[in-house]
C-alpha cells in the first residue's frame, strides 16, 4: 500500500506507475468550499481511491474512500459514525498512539517520521526499529511515513510495514 499525500504528484503517481494505491488531499491551507472542490475533483479523475485528510464531512460529501486523521484530530468513533462503509487511518507518532487507534477501530495507522522529512522540519525521526516494533504490536496495516524514497521501500516492507505514505517521493 502506498498513500501519496500531495494530490498533483498522487495523480501522476497514479497514471504512471502501480506504486501509488491511495491518494490522501491534504491541504490545510484551503477553505471547506476549496477542498471540497479539490476531493470532488480527485475523486472523479484518479485512478485510485482518495482519502481526505482530516475533514469527515467533506469526504462523505464528495464520495470518497474515506478519512485520514491527524493524532490529535477527532475520535475514530466519531468519524466511523459519520464515513460507515469507508476508510478511517489515523497518523500516530508512538506505540501507545498506535495502539491506542487500533483499540478504537481504525482501518490502518501511518506511522513516523521514520527519518528526517523535509515536510516535518525539526521533528525527532523514530527510527526503523520503532517502525518494526509498531508493526509486530498491531493487527491492522502500518503505513511507514517521513523521508521515505525509493531506497527505503525495501527497508520499510523488512520492518513489518505494510507499505508508506510519502509526500516528496512523487513529486
Amino acid at each position: 500500500m502506498a498513500i501519496v499525500a500531495n494530490a498533483d504528484a498522487g495523480l501522476r503517481a497514479g497514471r504512471a506507475t502501480s506504486r501509488a494505491t491511495i491518494i490522501q488531499l491534504r491541504a490545510p491551507e484551503l477553505s471547506a468550499r476549496e477542498l471540497e472542490h479539490e476531493a470532488s475533483r480527485l475523486v472523479t479523475s484518479a485512478p485510485v481511491p482518495v482519502l481526505v485528510s482530516s475533514r469527515c464531512d467533506v469526504a462523505v460529501a464528495t464520495g470518497a474512500a474515506g478519512v485520514k486523521l491527524p493524532e490529535r484530530d477527532v475520535g475514530i468513533e466519531f468519524a466511523r459514525g459519520l464515513i460507515r462503509r469507508g476508510l478511517v487511518g489515523r497518523s500516530v507518532h508512538s506505540l501507545e498512539a498506535a495502539r491506542l487507534a487500533q483499540d478504537e477501530g481504525a482501518d490502518f495507522v501511518i506511522y513516523g517520521p521514520v527519518w528526517e522529512s523535509a515536510s516535518h522540519p525539526g521533528v525527532a525521526p523514530v527510527g526503523v526499529a520503532s517502525l518494526q516494533q509498531v508493526a509486530a504490536a498491531l493487527r491492522i496495516p502500518v503505513l511507514a511515513i517521513g523521508g521515505v524514497n525509493e531506497a527505503r521501500v525495501d527497508e520499510v516492507h523488512r520492518a513489518g510495514a505494510s507499505g508508506y505514505a510519502a509526500i516528496g517521493m512523487f513529486a
